[in-house]
């Protein structure tokens, strides 16, 4: 039985060519494209001694500003558990620092450092980078068209559904 890694870099010849039932299939075609764009990202982000995880905490700390863990971590999606390890290693880098809560010294206020913001604008332009390759095959059009429909799609089966009504 072939495993999905091993599936994914078969090339696609005469024998092994996937079938145009699957190949129509957009569940299939995003699980692929996701494949690739985390090996990609995964890859090209351990070139520079980085996660995406990493980026997520720095980018939402520089657009939203200081915040707890947990709001982090509901920003993020990264599980809380994961949280506290991933700011350790950013700590120890110098790019995020931490200080008690004024307001609740149970919990640690996260803010980025000014190193911080240099090395988010240095992934910033990693990541264009992977995303220019990820995306080659498209025109810059078609980019900003696909992006905008992956996010529309994305909000529509990310939003809360409504509660029913109570009596």
């Amino acid at each position: 039985m072939t495993s999905r890694a091993e599936a994914a870099d078969m090339p696609y010849d005469g024998e092994t060519k996937t079938p145009d039932r699957l190949r129509r299939r957009a569940s299939r075609l995003l699980a692929g494209v996701t494949t690739q764009s985390d090996r990609l990202v995964n890859d090209g982000l351990a070139q520079v001694d980085a996660r995406k995880w990493h980026y997520a905490v720095l980018a939402s700390l520089h657009e939203h500003g200081p915040a707890s863990q947990a709001t982090l971590s509901r920003r993020t999606g990264i599980y809380r558990s994961d949280m506290v390890g991933l700011l350790n290693e950013l700590a120890e880098r110098g790019l995020v620092g931490r200080a008690p809560d004024p307001g609740d010294r149970r919990r640690n206020v996260i803010t980025i450092t000014a190193q911080g913001r240099r090395h988010l604008r240095r992934l910033d332009k990693v990541l264009d980078d992977l995303h220019d390759e990820l995306l080659a095959p498209l025109t810059p059009a078609e980019r900003d068209q696909f992006v905008q429909l992956l996010t529309r799609l994305l909000d529509h089966h990310t939003q809360q559904a409504p509660h029913p009504p109570t009596s």
